[in-house]
């Protein structure tokens, strides 16, 4: 068992609209994202830089994928200058204008397509009686 080191101070990170994940866990990286976006929209900061620098993408489809289900964000792009695709822009509402209500997931009515013949096949060998 470690003992937490008393020298250690959790990050602080100031509320200006750029948030950069680099100094960050990737389990901290969905509660700290949705707890910076309603930080700023109280502080009416409604354009936010979130860098999540380039890598593979992982970090980067997680962030995307937080801020779709976020009502409070009315959009999303990757930034197209310095930093490129290692940053996501985002713009949220202010404050004083009331959320959309969340968009439930439409049922799909499941529609079975035609049945791949390697499955026939297999259906025949294991469904005998």
């Amino acid at each position: 068992m470690t003992t937490p080191d008393p020298n250690t101070h959790p990050v602080q990170t100031p509320i200006d609209g750029v948030l950069d994940l680099h100094t960050f866990c990737p389990q901290e990286v969905p509660d700290l994202v949705r707890e910076y976006l309603h930080a700023c929209r109280i502080r009416h900061i409604t354009k936010i830089r979130i860098i999540h620098g380039k890598g593979k993408g992982v970090l980067r489809e997680t962030v995307h994928a937080i801020l779709r289900r976020e009502p409070m964000v009315r959009g999303f792009h990757l930034a197209n200058d310095r930093g490129s695709w290692g940053a996501t822009l985002v713009d949220i509402y202010p404050p004083n204008v009331s959320l959309p209500p969340r968009r439930r997931p439409e049922a799909k009515a499941h529609r079975p397509g035609p049945v791949p013949g390697w499955y026939r096949l297999l259906h025949r060998i294991f469904a005998r009686h």
